[in-house]
């Protein structure tokens, strides 16, 4: 029997509401993936042995991407380096290099594979998003030939470049992108002549991607969140945790919660080289994650998410990141503070001797305000309040705002800046601002054991930086991240 017309326009009703139900949310996976990496050699390896170990790494994560899907995810990010490994020269990693068309070609590798060939790793990473009807990400290199009419052509005769690619669920290619910050080590990859802005629609909202050190800089990280307004931001990434405010889950939640956008992090993992952190992060906080720096497994992480954060009801309002702070009646600034190296950055610190105070510390145009309660208060444990304003790297250079929470390695004040992994003290309450130059903050709170702090503090529109109810586990640091990319150098300058 056929339904009457009312049920039937009734049922189809149903089914739109929940395909419109179901298009506000996704299910996003990454994988922090163990790489196997070639042996050391000065002499490049031929394609078959290039391609063999290639394969031995997607293998893998074909694994991980089938279980993946199976669990319902829609797109999965893979890591930076995730297929051939890291610390190549330039004629070293040539072997393992495809060229890749623009997107624009409409191809889809696993069902036309001679169509760019020789493409072994596209065809089967597409066959990988095809078979199991998923869009997938990965991080692969990039050749394009050049010639002597081309000023800027290698002497070699060839570009190599860093980059990311996207499968969607048929298996066609749908984004390209040429990593345009290169780390001090990638040697082997030339940057492209302009940046990048690489996004994509799907069914469940607009992505934009870019590659692990591009996060800190304007271009392309700014310019895809502030103005072409992407919903997700897709970053496979090869991460050195550095303490304490760059181990890579403790930044990447707070740049998805400064930035007020989803972040799909994938980290390689590599405990010799401080590699691990993956997570799936939201404006609200992380959704999930993983930092192992113990063992050597990769692991899969899988969360649903909002597809169109900004029209979330608990999207999270904008900041005015110095309102509180250059509104407030002055704090009398310390006098007995002293200078402290985080890494090569001389910071300004003073120590929290009591366990309740009201601090202010100054440096350059930057005062960093602290007002806070201590629960339990360690006697071999100190803490300081400290401030940094200035250009930040050795090699490369960019601006950083920095006001810091921050306990110290041991009682002995040379030691405030080093890495720290574990504390006992805890806060009943801290608030923490600044007077920023810049409205791209970051917040950042790490618990003892490199924990994060979902829903545990709170940033108020004017700025500050608060703990809700007091700190659940020992606190190793909190703090507000400011980048300042107006005073950054040009690119390349800045290398």
């Amino acid at each position: 029997m056929l339904p009457s017309k009312p049920l039937l326009h009734a049922v189809l009703l149903a089914l739109a509401v929940l395909q419109a139900f179901a298009s506000d949310t996704f299910i996003a996976a990454v994988y922090e993936h163990s790489v196997i990496l070639p042996d050391a050699t000065t002499k490049p390896v031929s394609p078959d042995g290039a391609l063999a170990l290639m394969n031995k790494n997607m293998d893998v994560l074909e694994r991980a991407i089938k279980e993946a899907a199976q669990q319902g995810a829609q797109i999965i990010v893979t890591p930076e380096d995730g297929i051939y490994g890291w610390l190549f020269t330039r004629e070293t990693i040539y072997p393992y290099l495809e060229d890749i068309p623009d997107p624009a070609v409409n191809w889809i590798p696993c069902t036309d594979p001679t169509r760019f060939a020789p493409t072994p790793v596209q065809e089967r990473l597409s066959c990988m998003a095809r078979n199991n009807s998923i869009y997938v990400v990965a991080n692969i290199g990039d050749k394009k030939p050049c010639n002597s009419s081309d000023p800027s052509c290698p002497s070699d005769g060839r570009y190599q470049y860093n980059t990311d690619v996207v499968y969607d669920p048929e298996g066609k290619l749908v984004a390209r992108y040429h990593k345009y910050n290169l780390f001090r080590r990638e040697t082997q990859f030339n940057y492209p002549k302009e940046p990048e802005a690489v996004t994509f629609e799907t069914p469940f909202g607009k992505f934009g991607i870019f590659t692990c050190f591009d996060i800190l800089f304007h271009e392309p990280a700014v310019v895809l969140v502030s103005e072409l307004q992407v919903d997700t931001v897709l970053f496979p990434t090869a991460w050195m945790n550095v303490l304490p405010f760059l181990t890579a889950v403790e930044f990447h939640s707070a740049w998805a919660m400064g930035m007020r956008v989803n972040l799909l992090s994938a980290n390689t993992h590599n405990i010799h080289m401080a590699m691990t952190g993956s997570g799936l992060f939201t404006p609200e906080g992380p959704a999930a994650y993983h930092y192992d720096s113990e063992t050597k497994e990769g692991h899969l992480l899988i969360a649903e998410l909002s597809a169109h954060p900004r029209l979330s009801p608990t999207y999270p309002p904008a900041v005015n990141w110095s309102l509180y702070a250059t509104s407030i009646e002055k704090f009398p600034e310390e006098k007995d503070t002293f200078p402290g190296a985080v890494r090569r950055d001389i910071f300004t610190f003073s120590e929290l001797k009591h366990k309740t105070g009201n601090y202010t510390v100054c440096q350059g145009d930057l005062c960093c305000h602290l007002v806070y309660r201590m629960s339990t208060k360690s006697k071999d444990e100190v803490y300081v309040l400290g401030t940094f304003d200035g250009l930040h790297g050795s090699l490369i250079k960019y601006h950083w705002q920095i006001c810091t929470l921050l306990k110290c390695k041991s009682t002995d004040l040379t030691t405030c800046g080093q890495p720290v992994e574990t504390a006992q003290t805890t806060f009943e309450m801290f608030s923490l601002s600044g007077t920023f130059g810049t409205n791209y903050v970051f917040p950042e709170v790490l618990y003892s054991g490199v924990q994060l702090a979902p829903g545990e503090f709170e940033v108020l529109h004017d700025g500050r930086l608060k703990s809700k109810n007091g700190t659940s586990k020992p606190l190793i640091t909190a703090t507000l991240f400011g980048r300042f990319y107006e005073k950054d150098l040009p690119h390349p300058l800045r290398t």
